[in-house]
C-alpha cells in the first residue's frame, strides 16, 4: 500500500481481497490435493498476478474518487465469491490447513513461523526500497499528483504511466498474496472473514498512520494499530 498509494497515489481498499486469493489458493491445494504449501505459494502468486492484471487493466485508467470506489466494488465481489463457493467451504471456510515446513521441520512448533513472517516482511521492504531507488522507481515516484507529480512529465520522457501503474498494482497484490499465504498456514484454517472490505480499510489506515510514503513507516503503523487493539 505504501508503494501503490503512498508513492503512486492510487488509493485501493482491495488489498485484503488479494490476501484472500493467496490464502485460499494454497489452503485449497494443500487440503484437497495434499500439495506442499510452497507449491501453494507459487500457485497463489500466479493466480493473484492474473487477477491483478485484469483488475488493474480495467480500473487503473480511472482517477479521482472513481478508482477507490472501483476497488471497493471488486473487493466486495471477491469476498462474496469466496464465501459462496461450495469448493471453498462457503463461509465456514477450509479447515485442517497444514503448517509450513522447511527442510522437513514444521514451522508451527514453538511459533517458528514468526521468524518466517519477519523474513518475508523485511525482504519485501528492502526490495521495495531498492525498487524505488532505481530508474523505474523514479518514474513511479513521479506519478503521485498529490506530491506535485502526474502523468505529463513521465510521458514527456517516453515512459508509459499506465504501464507503471499496473506494475505497481500487481506488485502490491503479490505482496498481499504472500501475507495471505502466511496467514492461512499459521492459522491452520481459512474463511472469508479476514479478507473483507473492513480489513482492506484497516490495512490502508495502518499505512497512513505510519507515513503513507515511507516503506518502513508501514511497520510503525501496523505496530501502533496492534498496540491500540491490545489496549
Amino acid at each position: 500500500l505504501v508503494l501503490l498509494t503512498g508513492v503512486a497515489g492510487q488509493t485501493s481498499f482491495g488489498q485484503a481481497a488479494f490476501a484472500g486469493i493467496g490464502a485460499y489458493t494454497s489452503a485449497y491445494l494443500s487440503t484437497q490435493f495434499g500439495l506442499s504449501p510452497w507449491l501453494g505459494l507459487v500457485a497463489g502468486l500466479a493466480l493473484t498476478a492474473m487477477v491483478a492484471l485484469l483488475l488493474g487493466w480495467l480500473t487503473l485508467r480511472m482517477s479521482g474518487h472513481y478508482l477507490p470506489l472501483a476497488t471497493i466494488a471488486w473487493s466486495l465481489a471477491l469476498y462474496y465469491t469466496m464465501g459462496n463457493l461450495d469448493a471453498l467451504g462457503k463461509y465456514d471456510g477450509l479447515l485442517g490447513v497444514p503448517p509450513i515446513a522447511l527442510f522437513g521441520t514444521s514451522l508451527q512448533a514453538e511459533r517458528r513461523i514468526y521468524g518466517l513472517i519477519w523474513l518475508f516482511a523485511l525482504v519485501a521492504a528492502v526490495a521495495v526500497s531498492h525498487l524505488l531507488d532505481s530508474r523505474p522507481g523514479r518514474v513511479m515516484r513521479a506519478l503521485n499528483i498529490s506530491r506535485g507529480g502526474g502523468s505529463t512529465m513521465p510521458e514527456a520522457m517516453g515512459a508509459s504511466t499506465f504501464h507503471y501503474k499496473v506494475v505497481m498494482f500487481v506488485i502490491a497484490a503479490l505482496l498481499a498474496a504472500v501475507s495471505g499465504w502466511l496467514f492461512a498456514h499459521m492459522q491452520r484454517s481459512v474463511n472469508p472473514s479476514p479478507f473483507g472490505i473492513k480489513f482492506g480499510i484497516e490495512y490502508l489506515f495502518m499505512a497512513v498512520l505510519g507515513g503513507i510514503g515511507s516503506v518502513w513507516g508501514a511497520f510503525t503503523g501496523a505496530a501502533l494499530v496492534k498496540l491500540t487493539e491490545d489496549q
